[in-house]
């Protein structure tokens, strides 16, 4: 079974989003850090990795849109996981005894509002969903709970103190899988590209331009810092078809010609929607 990279601990949902994509045929290999999952997937320790891109509450993880950047790997695939989390502790720890409440950043941020209703209790960011159980878990932690899924609880032997504690029904994440080799879809397929401009009146409509010329359906633009001076930005970019598309390579071989820089990030399949 290949090796795929993923951020965080066993029972991240990261790991399911592995799980998930490659039908349970996949080895997912745990890294502390996004840029480590780039890492090892750069030096072939592992044939694949897997990254969240967005949430659809919470908007872009921005870290990995720009170690996308940093890194000469292609985007592959694509899943999209309903996200549900649940606040876990230890077998025998109920409401009242919880003090602190651990998860990664986003995690946190998606359950704001039930965070919000619980006073006296302090939220404690981490690197980590799954990771905050485990912490929990090994540490013997009586005053803690963890958000994270319910997977994490049962890898390491966490009750579920409340279920279904995020913001919105409608969340749900955006995952992406990168890999040295670039794919090739023939149908169904989006591509992601990124690109920066010259700084001069409509060069963005211009930009955008190439592809309605040619009725291609943008699905995201975002623009990031390029933290190479004040008020510099990339594009980020999403659209329907592939390149294998004739209409979609003339339109990327037009974005070049207005750009000051181009890469594609990969042509893939619109991934599946699990909920």
């Amino acid at each position: 079974m290949p090796k795929v990279a993923f951020q965080g601990e066993k029972g991240a949902f990261s790991e399911d989003a592995a799980f998930r994509f490659w039908r349970s045929k996949v080895s997912p290999v745990p890294h502390r850090t996004f840029r480590d999952v780039f890492e090892s997937v750069w030096k072939g320790r592992c044939e694949a990795g897997i990254i969240p891109i967005e949430n659809a509450q919470t908007g872009s993880i921005h870290q990995n849109v720009d170690l996308l950047l940093e890194y000469r790997l292609s985007v592959t695939g694509e899943i999209i996981l309903r996200i549900r989390h649940c606040l876990l502790a230890l077998p025998g720890v109920r409401m009242r005894d919880v003090r602190r409440i651990l998860s990664h950043p986003q995690a946190l941020e998606q359950c704001s509002g039930f965070l919000r209703s619980q006073k006296g209790i302090t939220s404690v960011p981490t690197h980590d969903t799954a990771g905050s159980a485990k912490m929990i878990s090994e540490e013997c932690q009586k005053d803690s709970a963890a958000i994270a899924s319910a997977r994490a609880g049962q890898d390491y032997g966490l009750a579920v103190l409340k279920r279904g504690i995020e913001n919105h029904e409608q969340n749900y994440t955006r995952f992406l899988v990168i890999s040295k080799k670039a794919g090739s879809p023939t149908r169904s397929a989006k591509t992601s590209v990124v690109f920066s401009l010259k700084d001069i009146p409509g060069g963005l409509y211009k930009a955008l331009s190439v592809f309605a010329l040619r009725d291609i359906n943008l699905l995201k633009i975002e623009s990031r810092p390029m933290r190479k001076g004040p008020w510099k930005y990339w594009f980020y970019l999403d659209f329907e078809g592939a390149l294998l598309d004739s209409h979609c390579s003339r339109a990327i071989d037009h974005l070049g010609e207005i750009t000051t820089y181009l890469k594609v990030l990969g042509s893939y399949p619109v991934g599946r929607v699990i909920e």
